[in-house]
């Protein structure tokens, strides 16, 4: 069996995001970086069918040089290999990811054999556009099925289950195949200290992205107005029992 999950580096969930000043980009200055939480459910999926089915799992981004860190992280707790789509600049609009990712699976097939299974999150947890994954199946001519919360093996098929407005919909795709994995699907381990000094060692094979620009065009980046809340203080003591209890009848709770 072999499993290759495509991951993204993306600023990590809480950090406050600034635009710079020509309104192009996201500053990036003091922001912390990190997997989209899809894509690491999705490499938690593709660790565990590895332990069941034996073979060896890839985690393949495309990126800045930094982006090494997320596919170390992709080894750390269970895959055995890391390849980097090397990038020189931020022009990357979803075609063109799609086009270069398709472009390294090709070449990474040619030398080692066909992936069974090529695993993506359900969309980025920057830019959400739900796209790239669906692209590459395109290309490549795979089946292919979004938003997986159940994911298992058969004989040359893979069963996927999703969520849906009637309850759950069950698919069986033919390998080699295509998925997009939601996260709530399993628990991502954590790193063991044997995964890192792993990760640490392993090789990272570097490969150079190569894509035409597609049809989408980034315009400018607007930040949204900033949510302010306050806090009340009703009392200290039993002064603020009577105040307490006007809330809850505004409530109506009483």
């Amino acid at each position: 069996m072999k499993i290759l999950v495509c991951v993204k580096r993306v600023p990590a969930p809480g950090s406050k995001i600034n635009v710079t000043p020509d309104g192009r980009g996201v500053d990036a200055a003091n922001l912390g970086y990190t997997m989209s939480p899809h894509e690491e459910c999705a490499v938690e999926a593709a660790a565990q069918l590895i332990e069941q089915h034996g073979g060896e799992a890839t985690v393949l981004t495309l990126g800045a040089p930094e982006a090494v860190e997320q596919v170390r992280y992709g080894v750390s707790v269970g895959a055995q290999r890391a390849v980097l789509l090397a990038t020189t600049d931020d022009d990357w609009d979803p075609q063109r990811t799609a086009q270069a990712i398709a472009s390294a699976i090709d070449e990474l097939e040619s030398v080692d054999g066909t992936f069974d299974l090529i695993l993506f999150g359900n969309e980025s947890a920057d830019s959400g556009g739900f796209q790239v994954g669906i692209r590459v199946a395109h290309a490549l001519g795979r089946p292919m099925v979004n938003g997986a919360k159940g994911l298992s093996l058969g004989d040359r098929f893979a069963n996927v289950e999703r969520e849906a407005d009637a309850g759950r919909e069950t698919y069986s795709l033919p390998l080699p195949a295509v998925v997009g994995i939601k996260e709530g699907i399993n628990l991502p381990r954590y790193p063991t200290m044997k995964g890192r000094l792993a990760s640490k060692k392993v090789e990272i094979s570097t490969m150079q992205a190569s894509g035409e620009i597609g049809g989408l065009a980034k315009i400018t980046l607007r930040q949204p107005p900033e949510r302010k809340s306050e806090t009340i203080v009703l009392g200290n003591g039993p002064e603020a029992a009577s105040a307490v209890v006007d809330i809850l009848e505004e409530l109506g709770v009483l």
